[in-house]
């Protein structure tokens, strides 16, 4: 278990209506109207927890990057992730699957994918879910 020596800060947040309802960070800072995707039979109009886990992660990613980088001593100022998180039917209920696009402008393919490989072992989203939803990590 991934279980941090001290906790520098805890995030807070209100949630009422599950995926038809509305989330709240306790400082205001994220406050959305939430709306199943018209995709999996909702309304749309809103912001769903899969765009929000991809938002999370991928921020999360890309500062341990900044980590990698330093570690291999490979610039990633420049650096681009994009996220995708799907959810799809996973026997009586729903899973997800993940992928994690990364550009490092100026860096060899092979040094990217080495780098953007040493982070998902650093990005704690990456430890939170590893060996239960699949990732995949590309240096694109």
């Amino acid at each position: 278990m991934n279980t941090p020596e001290n906790i520098a800060y805890t995030a807070k947040a209100e949630i009422t209506g599950g995926r038809d309802g509305r989330g709240a960070t306790d400082d205001k800072a994220v406050d959305v109207s939430l709306r199943t995707p018209k995709e999996q039979g909702g309304p749309g109009g809103g912001t769903n927890p899969e765009q929000l886990f991809a938002v999370g992660y991928g921020a999360c990613f890309q500062s341990a990057l900044g980590l990698a980088g330093k570690e291999m001593d490979v610039d990633t100022s420049g650096s681009v992730v994009n996220t995708e998180v799907g959810i799809g039917k996973e026997g009586e209920s729903f899973g997800l699957s993940i992928k994690l696009m990364v550009t490092l402008p100026g860096v060899d393919k092979e040094t990217a994918q080495k780098v953007v490989d040493r982070t998902h072992e650093l990005c704690p989203y990456s430890k939170a879910i590893r060996g239960n939803v699949p990732v995949e990590v590309l240096a694109i």
